[in-house]
């Protein structure tokens, strides 16, 4: 069960986004403020997160790496650039009525993308599905 006052937070934080609207009253409550199929996930994550990608804090473009590692600023402003790829190509609509374009389709599945590799990864540990998946493509 969701907590009342996180419900109305996230609902106050959605309607300042023009995302939702509110009516007062005894018919009242809370309503999308465009069509679904023109509100885009990352309209939603931006309205509750802020921005889908930053590097402790910063947003990707304003960091630089010195000698070996200033390439990593290009892998920071790529992953951003593929969330917003697959959050803005997805709409509240698409979720609704379960119709999820190709490339998440495609993403999802690929049993790896359901391995979680935590943190730390120990040597020579393999996943099950991870290890399955490598057999299928050799054979």
């Amino acid at each position: 069960m969701i907590p009342v006052e996180f419900l109305a937070s996230v609902l106050l934080t959605l309607n300042h986004a023009g995302i939702v609207e509110s009516k007062r009253g005894a018919g009242g409550g809370f309503r999308l403020a465009r069509a679904p199929e023109e509100i885009s996930l990352a309209d939603v994550i931006r309205a509750v997160d802020g921005p889908m990608s930053d590097v402790r804090g910063d947003r990707p473009e304003t960091i630089e790496y010195p000698g070996p590692a200033e390439r990593l600023q290009d892998v920071w402003i790529a992953i951003r650039a593929s969330l917003r790829e697959i959050l803005e190509g997805t709409s509240v609509d698409d979720l609704v009525h379960d119709r999820l374009p190709a490339e998440v389709r495609r993403l999802a599945g690929d049993p790896e993308a359901w391995v979680s590799l935590g943190r730390i990864r120990g040597a020579g540990r393999t996943s099950q599905p991870r290890a399955r998946h490598r057999a299928a493509n050799k054979a």
